[in-house]
């Protein structure tokens, strides 16, 4: 089938909508042709999917010895290209690995294509390599398994129990590393994954002191407009994690929310929201 006729609904002949194919590059039909019964069976297939994806997250709060972790997950549609894994280590492992990231796109591909890149994580990590070699694997594998127009920026890392967290970032918004005095953003260091094979990632390795926290967000966050057009930005993010030092985890992600809630005054989001804070409560006394 040539690119123009996959654009054309197979009934009217009419054009496609863009938003739709991106949601679901196989679509043959547009939403007005269906009938009421094709309409029923899509919205359960969409149903079921939202309720795959919810299953495939961890606990929204949830607490590692000395770590604490908590997050806020918020799709734009019934589902979401935004995902959050953490992965408690095994028979033989010590550290909890985590992933944060966002896939280009939004709706059912793009949580496929997240799906897909969980699964491989959690292949790797059982498997007890290396986080350089963990990530470079699996953007080897989800470079070779998806189209080239597909990509994911994400930060991965784990989690000892002494209190030091080992991170890579491959193209996604720097995360904010929060200290008693201080607040600094950790940039990314590499491309994201599927933008093409062997690319290097080298992980970083932060020693947290008690209190200590990590914030990481997706664009749903900073990229969030108010009735005027501005973005929310990275430094409006910066400020509320100021006013956060010493809290919780989940007061950590709530606060930044909320003062993002307070600046779009109403306004709907324009993609999904996802924010997670990762605590380090200081070692037993």
């Amino acid at each position: 089938m040539t690119l123009a006729a996959s654009r054309q609904c197979e009934r009217c002949d009419g054009e496609l909508d863009q938003d739709l194919l991106r949601s679901g590059p196989l679509k043959k039909i547009c939403l007005e042709c269906l009938s009421d019964e094709e309409r029923d069976a899509l919205q359960h297939d969409l149903d079921v999917a939202a309720q795959i994806q919810a299953r495939l997250l961890p606990a929204r709060s949830f607490s590692f010895g000395r770590w604490q972790i908590y997050y806020h997950y918020e799709p734009l549609g019934i589902v979401s290209g935004d995902h959050i894994d953490l992965i408690r280590p095994g028979r033989t492992g010590r550290d909890l690995h985590f992933l944060f990231g966002d896939v280009a796109g939004k709706g059912v591909a793009a949580s496929m294509l997240m799906a897909n890149l969980q699964a491989l994580f959690r292949s790797l990590v059982s498997q007890q390599l290396a986080l350089t070699e963990i990530m470079e694997r699996a953007n080897n594998l989800f470079f070779e398994s998806t189209a080239s127009n597909a990509y994911a920026t994400l930060v991965a890392g784990r989690l000892a129990e002494d209190g030091r967290l080992e991170y890579a970032n491959a193209g996604h918004n720097p995360p904010f590393l929060v200290r008693c005095d201080c607040v600094a953003s950790l940039a990314a260091n590499a491309l994201p994954f599927g933008l093409g094979a062997d690319t290097r990632y080298t992980p970083e390795s932060l020693e947290l002191e008690p209190h200590d926290f990590v914030f990481l967000y997706t664009d749903g966050v900073s990229e969030a407009q108010d009735g005027s057009g501005r973005e929310f930005g990275a430094a409006r993010i910066e400020q509320s994690l100021h006013e956060s030092r010493g809290r919780d985890a989940n007061d950590v992600v709530r606060t930044t929310l909320q003062s993002l809630h307070d600046f779009q005054a109403g306004e709907p989001h324009i993609d999904d929201v996802t924010a997670m804070a990762i605590r380090w409560r200081g070692s037993v006394s």
